[in-house]
């Protein structure tokens, strides 16, 4: 008697603390729904959930951003603001040491578990391991050891990373850094917490690939991939909430989910189901539609540059006079009127990157290092210079429009130089499994062949993994592209960047910009770099991206962060209850007539 009175009791209490302060709908029974469920079409699909996977799809980003949280986060105005940190303290400031303690907030992964200090530690001796790739590695190299472990000339257990106890982290560096900046990096999606425990249970290569292995610690989680099928994903049960404060479930984060249905067809499908009501979030416009309906679109520039990436090794590109002829006589302008929603690139760092302080553009800075237009009869010239006036090739891309329609274009410019193009349109790869157990995943193939350097040139959007210059023109320079070692090599060689570019005066140019710690010195040099990458052009930067989505009217506290991606945790669907009564009606009606119809 006494513990169903105390039920009772617990649940006024309940209803009384949400009456007033949630967006939840209060049921006849006196509980409370979950939520709205926004159906959308969120971005492309994407085959992998590793944040510290190769950053070359802006889908990726897109999705990442919504699954995970690091320290900090960059707001619309560029300043870092605390996210997964509650405070930092200075612990030690002498002439031999410096190191900082952090303080995590109190929250918990999508399984329940808490998010620790040691998570941190985890993913960060990941990203440092020799042996493992990942371009991210130069964020961390102001940490005591972090250069070192990477050039495998100390272990992981050397690294100045350590977890004081569940809430604390303590983090030591080589010498006394620039702080703001250091956290302006952890704003990197690279460098959120992972599980060690879930990714040894389920592989390194695995564990990321299925909603039933896919741990986050974001306000959103998949719950559900069918891969060509469906993308749900929703509000974690254990984001920021307090089980004893008995708090909404809607607090921090609103909607419920973000369901996409792929099955329903490509963008132009996706945009008729927006105009029919069907979906209230199109973060893909069709290409077709993209400029009619561009002042209607809310537009937002993003830290991504679509590049096409050359394989030096190949004798075709070995001089970079070859390289800069193919980028002279490709119109930039004319792949904007393509995409719509781009601005031309006329450096490797886009417009939003910082300068010499947080909120100045290093590409304002550093002004056109290449031309919006076409000089052909140059791109001519210099071919015959450089003896190269024909040859045959590939150009990878991604099984998608807008990467395939800049591929057609680029391919007739360089079929007019005398060469000979073909495109390869690379789709993901359906991993068996065994006896046909388990859900279906897919391999990422374009990402597997860009890692593997198994392409001619090939089409990324390189993502600026921060708000810095430093780590996206450092990963051209051998020491600091975050490739790793050959630990079969005798002399441990160092795996250079993903292209085959090595320049002994630019790995001269990134070191001497890594010793100088005064940041405006410091630019000053990245600016000699990038101009130096843009001569030997590795790498031809073709647009700067810009995300642009429509929405229903019925959709509000859409919000954006400083890299251009989305944020839907306080998104609300206007009339929630009503809309999904409907559909569920619909869903039901369906499902009767279905059986109607077999009887």
């Amino acid at each position: 008697m006494k513990k169903a009175l105390s039920l009772i009791l617990a649940a006024l209490m309940l209803a009384s603390a949400l009456t007033g302060c949630t967006t939840l709908h209060k049921l006849e029974t006196g509980e409370y729904d979950k939520g709205a469920i926004i159906d959308m079409y969120l971005t492309t699909e994407c085959y992998n959930f590793d944040p510290q996977q190769s950053m070359i799809d802006d889908s990726m980003l897109k999705i990442m951003s919504l699954i995970f949280e690091g320290l900090t986060t960059i707001d619309e105005n560029g300043k870092w603001k605390k996210s997964g940190m509650k405070n930092y303290k200075v612990d030690k400031d002498t002439d031999e040491e410096f190191s900082i303690l952090v303080n995590l907030n109190s929250t918990k992964w999508s399984d329940g578990r808490t998010v620790q200090a040691a998570d941190y530690v985890y993913a960060w001796k990941r990203i440092l391991e020799p042996d493992n790739a990942c371009e991210a590695a130069a964020l961390l190299f102001d940490i005591k050891n972090a250069r070192k472990i990477k050039m495998g000339d100390a272990t992981v257990d050397d690294l100045g990373v350590a977890a004081v106890d569940i809430y604390t982290l303590e983090i030591q560096f080589e010498e006394k850094i620039n702080l703001d900046l250091f956290f302006e990096n952890c704003s990197s999606i690279a460098l959120v917490p992972l599980r060690e425990d879930v990714i040894t249970r389920y592989g390194k290569n695995d564990w990321s690939k299925k909603s039933t292995s896919i741990v986050t610690n974001g306000p959103f989680t998949p719950k559900e991939l069918v891969y060509g099928d469906t993308l749900r994903l929703e509000r974690s049960s254990y984001y920021y909430l307090d089980s004893d404060k008995e708090e909404p479930l809607d607090t921090y984060v609103i909607p419920y989910r973000l369901l996409t249905k792929y099955k329903n067809g490509d963008a132009s499908a996706q945009f008729d189901a927006l105009n029919a009501g069907a979906i209230f979030y199109d973060g893909e416009l069709p290409l077709d539609k993209r400029a009619e309906y561009a002042s209607s679109a809310v537009v937002t520039d993003m830290l991504v540059t679509h590049t096409y990436v050359f394989n030096v090794t190949n004798p075709l590109f070995a001089k970079p006079e070859v390289r800069r002829a193919l980028s002279m006589a490709i119109d930039r302008n004319q792949i904007v009127n393509i995409v719509t929603f781009a601005k031309p690139a006329t450096g490797y760092l886009p417009t939003k990157t910082f300068d010499a302080a947080k909120g100045t553009s290093f590409r304002e800075a550093g002004g056109d290092l290449i031309s919006a237009s076409a000089d052909v009869a140059g791109a001519k010239s210099l071919l015959q210079s450089a003896g190269v006036t024909s040859g045959a090739f590939n150009l990878t891309v991604r099984n998608n429009a807008v990467d395939i329609a800049i591929a057609e274009y680029v391919k007739d410019v360089w079929n007019g130089l005398g060469f000979n193009v073909t495109i390869k349109t690379v789709k993901p790869t359906l991993i068996p499994n065994p006896e046909g157990t388990g859900a279906v995943t897919y391999a990422d193939t374009f990402a597997e062949q860009y890692d593997a350097g198994d392409f001619d040139v090939i089409a990324i959007d390189a993502t600026m993994l921060s708000t810095d210059a430093f780590q996206p023109l450092a990963q051209f320079a051998v020491s600091y592209s975050g490739n790793g070692v050959d630990m079969d090599s005798e002399t441990y060689d160092l795996y250079g960047h993903v292209s085959g570019y090595a320049s002994e005066d630019y790995n001269a140019l990134i070191e001497t910009a890594y010793a100088e710690k005064d940041r405006s010195a410091r630019s000053a040099i990245l600016h000699q770099a990038e101009e130096m990458l843009m001569k030997d052009m590795p790498v031809i930067p073709l647009i700067f991206l810009q995300d642009a989505y429509l929405s229903s009217d019925v959709l509000s506290g859409i919000k954006t962060n400083y890299y251009g991606t989305r944020e839907f945790k306080k998104t609300k669907l206007k009339d929630y209850w009503d809309y999904k009564q409907a559909t569920a009606s619909e869903e039901q009606a369906a499902v009767e007539a279905a059986v109607e119809n077999v009887g």
